[in-house]
């Protein structure tokens, strides 16, 4: 982790445009998305033509050094717009302040938007609102004739992207970011930002493919040479790759048979938080979330999306004792719709007391629902180990989808023995037996594993196969630590036992066992024959599984013996 203090970063990226990126070098928030800890930029832009625009100012965590910044290079009062690529009450900080020192300013935003920013902004809410619909324009002169397309989801349905015809930059807002902070403007050497483009994707994207595909294909018809992202260096240099591949994994989402309605309202943010948290895991898992936002959405959507899901979460905050009316409206439109084979999940934040989980959760009982997790009740702003285990409860619930849908098949035909054959001999493929162990913070992970090989002398390194939906994927990204724990014949039985029972979310995996912290603070198995302290060097995305490579830093031989060797039965489980 880079210690350096937030700082601005202004640059000149095209004709009467800067750029003002807000940068923090570490962990900005509690989020899911930001679990790469590679820091983030909020991108700003400003367009001086005869009018002057300010498009997408920061949250309140750079409201003070923005608007330094800001001052250092334009008197605030000149500006005429204040362009929101989407509404929040982390950005409303510093608009507020923006309008104390420049009153007069316009606001410019979609209808969605300029019904949150009352509550947002009062008292100082101004009389100056530009509401825009699809394909609107408005003319800063000079050639500035900025087109506005409207691009909601479920967590921000006051999206907008903003293009300059002029410049053929397209403001995006959240789409087509990613958080890592950096000196570079714009992304060259394209391919270092994969990772992190491919993470910003599952999880802020991934969850509301439907809508996002929606926005894509407004956009395609906008000839863009830069992504003005809202978070990370503007897309210039891979941008047609970073298209395709947007459209690749929409499809790939769009193609998984099965799916959760994830229905959930928000009144602060920390359920909203929650909900995508647990839409990570469940979509990690190979499973489609149809996320639906209560506040926003018709009946009819609510209703169509529980009719065709194979099982459904609801999520809410408790106001006043009770949930809010939008839940409480979506809970009669599932009782009323909802098969009972379907497997329910309820979760939310509270204040208090948290009545509106529990009146969730008795609800879906008493209607003769099974649950695919136990429910998640979250006192006040949700901590990164709560977020982990939301993330495991998704995929616990996706898992479970999954067996039901699987019990509901039809006996093997002539084609399924064939492949069965085939997953049998798969399974003669040896490989080594060990223990994957990680911790980061307070998370820890640990996982069987026996798609081991080795991959290089120099330096030593070797090749891991860690499927998407194990808990601790999201613990072995560029950069993480790790042991490999490699297990003695004779010995294994008990450490294997261990580490396949199903481990609830949250559930420490070392609880009874012997070991001893590791230099890269990961834990060591003391009964293993012996480890190695690994770093993750790269890894590679492959169908059901990622392929981590690793970079051995240390090692120890702690007792004698033969390796254990893993002899599965079948190639298409371990």
């Amino acid at each position: 982790m880079i210690n350096k203090p937030r700082d601005v970063q202004v640059y000149p990226i095209a004709s009467d445009t800067i750029a003002i990126r807000s940068r923090t070098w570490d962990r900005l928030k509690f989020e899911i998305e930001y679990g790469l800890k590679r820091g983030t930029t909020a991108n700003s832009y400003l367009i001086q033509g005869d009018k002057i625009a300010l498009i997408d100012p920061p949250g309140e965590s750079f409201t003070e050094i923005f608007l330094k910044a800001l001052q250092e290079r334009i008197d605030p009062t000149k500006i005429d717009y204040l362009i929101l690529g989407h509404v929040n009450p982390n950005r409303g900080e510093t608009i507020k302040a923006l309008l104390k020192i420049a009153p007069k300013i316009t606001i410019v935003c979609s209808n969605p938007g300029a019904l949150l920013l009352p509550n947002i902004l009062l008292p100082e809410f101004p009389p100056q609102l530009k509401v825009v619909k699809g394909e609107d324009i408005l003319d800063l002169g000079q050639g500035h004739k900025l087109e506005f397309i409207l691009t909601p989801n479920p967590r921000y349905p006051a999206q907008m992207c903003t293009y300059d015809p002029k410049t053929q930059i397209l403001y995006s807002d959240k789409l087509f970011g990613s958080h890592v902070c950096g000196d570079q403007i714009f992304d060259e050497g394209w391919q270092v930002y994969a990772e992190d483009r491919r993470y910003y994707f599952d999880c802020v994207i991934a969850p509301y493919a439907k809508q996002i595909q929606t926005s894509l294909d407004k956009l395609s018809s906008k000839p863009a040479k830069v992504y003005g992202t809202g978070h990370g260096p503007l897309v210039r240099y891979g941008l047609k790759e970073l298209t395709d591949s947007y459209q690749q994994w929409l499809e790939a989402q769009k193609a998984q048979t099965l799916s959760v309605a994830l229905v959930y309202a928000s009144a602060y943010g920390n359920t909203a938080t929650l909900a995508q948290a647990i839409a990570s895991g469940i979509t990690k898992a190979g499973v489609r979330v149809e996320s639906i936002n209560a506040e926003v959405a018709e009946p009819d959507e609510i209703k169509e999306a529980i009719n065709n899901c194979s099982g459904f979460i609801f999520g809410s905050p408790t106001l006043g004792g009770h949930a809010p009316t939008q839940i409480q409206t979506a809970l009669g439109i599932t009782l009323a719709n909802a098969d009972k084979s379907k497997l329910a999940g309820v979760f939310g934040s509270y204040g208090w007391s948290g009545e509106a989980i529990d009146l969730l959760e008795n609800k879906f009982r008493d209607g003769g629902y099974q649950f695919g997790f136990d429910p998640i009740k979250v006192k006040f702003t949700p901590t990164q180990a709560t977020l982990k285990t939301c993330e495991e409860a998704g995929t616990d619930f996706a898992q479970a989808v999954k067996k039901a849908q699987k019990r509901r098949q039809p006996k093997n035909s002539v084609n399924q023995s064939q492949t069965d054959r085939l997953q049998q001999a798969l399974g003669r493929i040896v490989g080594s037996l060990s223990i994957v162990t990680c911790q980061e913070e307070e998370l820890s992970g640990a996982m069987l594993a026996s798609w081991i090989s080795q991959a290089t002398f120099n330096p030593p390194g070797f090749t891991v196969a860690v499927a998407k939906e194990r808990a601790i994927e999201s613990l072995l990204h560029q950069g993480s630590y790790f042991v490999l724990n490699i297990l003695r014949e004779g010995d294994h039985l008990g450490l294997m036992k261990h580490f396949l029972k199903p481990f609830s979310p949250g559930e420490d995996r070392f609880e009874g066992l012997k070991t001893q912290v590791a230099d890269n603070g990961s834990p060591i198995l003391e009964d293993g024959l012996a480890y190695l302290e690994c770093k993750v060097s790269d890894r590679m995305e492959c169908g059901d599984h990622w392929l981590i490579y690793a970079i051995v830093t240390k090692g120890e031989v702690l007792h004698d013996g033969v390796t254990a060797i893993h002899h599965r039965k079948s190639g298409s489980h371990y």
